[in-house]
């Protein structure tokens, strides 16, 4: 598996290994707490997969090709037809195009924030930051939408409700929600031979019998006169039973079925792509149809500062063919209706090509791509001025993408959530989702 940076030299294991500190002290076991009480009758509830392409993807090389502007800003690809007459996207993106009538796209998302720390914040919150924030921070001034997520819908058949593979996004945590809604990390490949999630079975070298004996042991010990007892809410007794719980998981026939990749036919393995991203996308389509409802694939190396068009000649076939065979794949499995897709970094790239044949930050204008749960496909959504400099059709906002997200999971976006201190927050300040994408 590659390693991509960002322009400050953030790796992905940099983002996981900040990432894991959001989970100390419960991990998959506070994720626990929220399989929730109450069943949900009726319809299959939704659920999101979000694909984070972090860095910020150029919406020239993408889905807003600018055909007849100069060369230095229009770039090395030609425009290609889609299925849906009239739109055209970038010539990387062969297999989204063929299948255009099954998405939709937003071509006028526009905000202020140019650099990777507040642009992350921005989207993946819905929340601006609270103060000026450098391109290589980690900041969380509001909870992210998967752990709001988390937090509201909870989960069915002992999953964690949010997951975020193969790392934590830098914003994509859980804030004064608490570590709970923090997201379950899958760091190793799924594409590896030896693909294997931690907590969801013993570790290696540790027998079942083992785990029985400390199982054991651990009961032996609460035995032992407690500091205080249940109704004081000491958090050692509050937290037993979700001990439990994740001894449970461990021989949890659904939770290892969930993971055991292997279990799918290699032909669809193959539609996917036999590529960390492929089979990560196919992994993320596993954790929806097990009942998760969110899930982002945090995927670098789309600051495209240098050589953006070798790197897109290299990396987006293969990339783009995964984001297509997921789409179809849930469709195929009747879980497109109540499956959201989208796809989005934090903004999108300058229109005129650098001296190193790269694009750099803009937050003026960006594409994201919908489907699922609803959408319309077949359409575009605003649109940017002939050059590609700002959005200028249907202005949209981070608010109006993560209320429609919200919106379509089920959850109000303009509900009042209360901190730790009893502090009042919106979800989302302006909780107007899209409408064209509402259905």
């Amino acid at each position: 598996m590659g390693i991509f940076k960002n322009c400050e030299s953030t790796t992905r294991r940099d983002c996981l290994r900040l990432g894991l500190g959001a989970l100390i002290g419960g991990g998959l076991i506070d994720a626990l707490r929220l399989r929730g009480e109450a069943a949900i009758s009726g319809a299959r509830p939704t659920s999101c997969i979000l694909i984070w392409m972090d860095g910020g993807p150029s919406h020239y090389e993408t889905f807003d090709p600018k055909p007849g502007a100069p060369s230095e800003i229009r770039g090395k690809f030609k425009p290609i037809d889609t299925k849906v007459p009239g739109i055209q996207f970038a010539e990387p993106l062969k297999q989204l195009a063929s299948i255009a009538d099954k998405i939709a796209i937003v071509r006028s998302i526009r905000h202020d924030q140019g650099n990777h720390g507040a642009g992350n914040h921005y989207m993946m919150t819905g929340a601006p930051p609270r103060i000026p924030v450098g391109c290589g921070a980690f900041v969380s001034f509001h909870p992210s939408l998967g752990a709001v997520t988390a937090s509201e819908r909870g989960t069915t058949g002992g999953l964690p409700p949010y997951f975020s593979i193969p790392s934590m996004t830098r914003s994509g945590g859980p804030n004064f929600l608490g570590a709970r809604c923090a997201p379950f990390v899958v760091p190793d490949s799924p594409n590896s031979a030896d693909f294997r999630v931690r907590d969801v079975a013993p570790p290696r070298g540790l027998s079942d019998a083992r785990v029985d004996r400390r199982r054991d042991l651990r009961a032996r010990v609460d035995r032992f006169r407690r500091f205080a007892d249940k109704t004081s809410g000491d958090p050692a007794v509050a937290l037993d039973d979700y001990y439990e719980q994740g001894y449970e998981l461990m021989s949890s026939t659904q939770a290892q079925k969930a993971f055991d990749i292997g279990r799918e036919d290699p032909k669809v393995r193959d539609r996917f792509g036999r590529t960390p991203f492929g089979q990560r996308c196919l992994l993320a389509r596993r954790l929806v149809e097990a009942g998760v409802p969110f899930v982002t694939l945090n995927e670098g190396g789309w600051d495209h500062h240098v050589g953006i068009f070798d790197s897109f000649d290299k990396r987006m076939p293969s990339f783009e063919a995964s984001i297509a065979a997921l789409i179809q794949d849930l469709e195929l499995r009747g879980l497109l209706e109540t499956t959201l897709v989208v796809a989005l970094g934090e903004f999108g790239r300058t229109p005129k090509i650098n001296k190193d044949a790269g694009r750099d930050h803009w937050s003026n204008a960006m594409s994201v791509l919908f489907a699922g749960c609803g959408t319309p496909g077949g359409q575009v959504v605003g649109a940017t001025d002939a050059r590609g400099y700002a959005a200028s059709e249907r202005i949209l906002s981070p608010e109006n993408f993560a209320s429609t997200v919200y919106t379509k999971l089920g959850i109000d976006p303009g509900k009042i959530l209360y901190t730790p201190s009893g502090r009042p927050t919106h979800i989302v300040s302006d909780p107007t989702p899209i409408r064209e994408l509402m259905g």
